[in-house]
């Protein structure tokens, strides 16, 4: 490799970094995801996505105007070769706290779920149920999970297509007993920035061995829509992101988040005053190669 290359590629990376720091203080900050004196308990399952999630997080305490704690914490599920070992030699050489939490939720979900059938939904559940009661445990303040804007986009879809709802992950969420706070610090990161700096950084990752399931297939349905769309239109999934943060409900059909049944009229005469100026106001800014021709038609 020679020197300039080398010198490339150190630079391309540095800007890579400040994007990802970028972007993961950006999502703190909007959403209040970390506060002063928090107990941040990283959920680091083996994968790209919490690895770097971690590694930001370190390098954000370091520069951050609060202070705040970071615990990595690893859920065990006891998969058939699971690597145990490679872990927490990793959080050793960082020198931060770290829990290894062993719960055996591989067992209960092959014998709970036929061979062949989704199991992501029970493993999410009993992995998540089992995070909660431990975040409680060594009194962690916040959860920290992996989860990126490529995820939330594509979970969007998942929702929509196969449940009918229009549902995704929020950046931030308390659980439904009030107990937890969950947090999404990766909410702003692209997926393959992920993943070009887990390949810079050699992160040690490891396989999940229970995936390959139907849900799993349909993500990578949804995945795969979503990278055409984004190759044939850049900056498409990053829209529709944007979009969910920017919600009308009077635009949509939901009756419980809109009232469409009382809807009365308001003709007073403050209301058509109102409604001119705003007009006025808005045709001062109406570019006239928007409207067509109709004569040439």
């Amino acid at each position: 490799m020679t020197l300039d290359k080398t010198k490339q590629e150190t630079r391309e990376f540095s800007k890579l970094h400040k994007r990802l720091r970028g972007n993961v203080g950006n999502a703190i900050v909007d959403y209040n995801m970390i506060e002063n004196n928090d107990v941040v308990m990283a959920c680091i399952s083996g994968g790209k996505d919490s690895f770097a999630m971690l590694d930001i997080l370190l390098a954000l305490q370091k520069v951050a105007p609060i202070k705040f704690d970071v615990v990595a914490v690893n859920l065990d599920q006891k998969q058939p070769g699971f690597p145990e070992h490679i872990l927490p030699e990793y959080f050793e050489s960082l020198d931060i706290p770290y829990y290894i939490v062993d719960k055996d939720t591989y067992s209960v979900v092959k014998e709970k779920i036929p061979e062949g059938k989704t199991t992501c939904g029970l493993c999410s559940r009993l992995r998540r149920g089992t995070l909660y009661s431990f975040a409680e445990k060594i009194g962690a303040t916040k959860i920290a999970l992996g989860h990126h804007l490529d995820d939330i986009v594509e979970t969007l879809f998942l929702n929509m297509f196969y449940g009918a709802r229009m549902k995704a992950m929020p950046p931030k969420l308390r659980s439904d007993d009030g107990r937890n706070v969950v947090i999404r610090p990766l909410t702003y990161c692209r997926e393959e920035d992920l993943i070009a700096y887990a390949d810079h950084k050699s992160f040690p990752i490891i396989p999940c061995n229970l995936c390959g399931s139907q849900e799993n297939l349909q993500r990578q349905s949804i995945k795969a829509m979503l990278v055409d769309w984004d190759t044939k239109t850049p900056g498409r999934v990053e829209m529709i992101f944007k979009s969910i943060q920017n919600i009308s409900p009077s635009q949509l059909a939901d009756k419980s988040l809109f009232d469409f049944i009382n809807l009365p009229l308001d003709r007073s005469e403050e209301k058509a005053e109102y409604l001119f100026k705003e007009a006025t106001i808005s045709s001062t800014n109406i570019d006239e190669s928007m409207f067509i021709d109709v004569t040439n038609i």
